[in-house]
């Protein structure tokens, strides 16, 4: 049994499941591929949550852009919240890599889907406001993955989206690095870990 199927068997019954790990760990491939599977699905990443540029820079976080303190929790914990107990479509922002900026009311949320997919950084983090995330989902599951790994996939991620490729490494072992940490030290919170680290041969 792969390790999707896996997840699939163990997450089938909750409609709130939060997928967790750190930068680069595969968290939006795996909500797509279990949105995929389940069926009736939508995937809702924490992304959209990114506070705007402007306000990073007003509050002088810009340069470590995706800490926790660089989103908007409480926006977050509403959405959250409202899916708990809306019959009403929900709508959630979200959020475009190429300028780096949230973008407003972008996923509809509709209460006739059977999953709704969470995916992000610190759903399971105990501080800052965060606390209030897990709660709130169903299950659960945190993403193991190797770390070189992941972090030339995040070196290659952010040439996409525009960095050289020093910038693009600097940004990687520097901001990403260090939220990465921070991440991994809540894995054991989650309700199911899943290694989703490649196969050696």
């Amino acid at each position: 049994m792969s390790a999707l199927d896996e997840l699939v068997r163990r997450v089938r019954r909750h409609r709130l499941i939060g997928i967790a790990g750190a930068p680069g760990a595969g968290k939006s491939t795996i909500a797509e591929a279990l949105a995929e599977r389940l069926g009736n699905s939508v995937v809702l990443p924490m992304d959209g949550y990114h506070l705007p540029q402007a306000r990073l820079v007003e509050l002088g976080r810009r340069e470590r852009m995706g800490a926790p303190d660089t989103f908007d929790v409480d926006g977050f914990v509403q959405t959250l919240a409202e899916l708990r107990t809306s019959a009403d479509p929900v709508f959630a922002p979200g959020f475009d890599r190429t300028i780096e900026e949230p973008v407003p009311h972008a996923i509809e949320l509709s209460p006739e889907f059977d999953h709704v997919i969470v995916e992000g950084n610190y759903l399971l983090l105990d501080t800052g406001g965060w606390q209030r995330v897990a709660p709130l989902l169903d299950v659960t599951v945190f993403l193991d993955l190797d770390r070189e790994v992941r972090q030339q996939r995040l070196v290659e991620r952010h040439q996409r989206f525009g960095k050289n490729e020093q910038d693009a490494r600097a940004w990687t072992l520097g901001p990403d690095e260090v939220n990465a940490l921070l991440i991994e030290a809540t894995a054991d919170r989650a309700d199911l870990r899943l290694d989703v680290s490649p196969q050696r041969e």
